[in-house]
């Protein structure tokens, strides 16, 4: 091993911060949290039912095939095999991304540990039923975002946290 890697591996041991088993432990909680909503969606909804909370907020079952906000959902089938070796990859890649992160980027971490869950948890979906299950539905004056999940709320928090971060890393390497 080159000296520089022993060097660095002895200063990732020596860092403070938070260890890289809670960040795993973190992905897992969001998988959980995810798969328990949508079980209980599952459970007490038909498909389409709608469930009025608030003047803004909804509870309502729907099936999404594609990615993101439907796209690609009328694809004919193929995406579903795309999108979960898509999501497979990706998942592998941030695991490994965590695993060598020094344990002092801890913002880095918690995104990457958000992507990780959420991701997870879209991707059983997508092998077990064939299509994601989605139920917040939030609205106002007659326009409603596009119905999601649990582990879509933990993959766009993760991704502002993983922007949040580069602005603060580039603002720190300036000093």
């Amino acid at each position: 091993m080159p000296e520089i890697k022993k060097d660095a591996i002895a200063m990732d041991k020596n860092q403070g911060g938070v260890p890289r088993i809670w960040w795993y432990a973190m992905a897992l909680l969001v998988l959980v949290a995810d798969q328990l909503t949508k079980t209980a969606v599952l459970n007490e909804f038909y498909l389409g039912q709608r469930e009025v909370i608030s003047s803004f907020f909804n509870l309502v079952y729907v099936r999404n095939y594609g990615a993101a906000f439907s796209f690609l959902s009328d694809a004919g089938g193929w995406q579903r095999w795309f999108f979960s070796i898509l999501s497979s990859v990706v998942s592998a890649v941030i695991a490994v991304w965590i695993f060598r992160l020094p344990k002092a980027k801890w913002i880095e971490s918690l995104a990457l540990a958000l992507i990780l869950g959420g991701a997870l948890g879209n991707l059983y979906d997508r092998v077990a039923l064939g299509y994601v299950v989605d139920f917040l539905d939030f609205h106002w004056s007659g326009w409603h975002f596009p119905a999601f999940n649990v582990a879509d709320s933990a993959i766009t928090i993760g991704a502002v946290l993983l922007i949040l971060d580069m602005f603060l890393t580039h603002q720190d390497s300036k000093s």
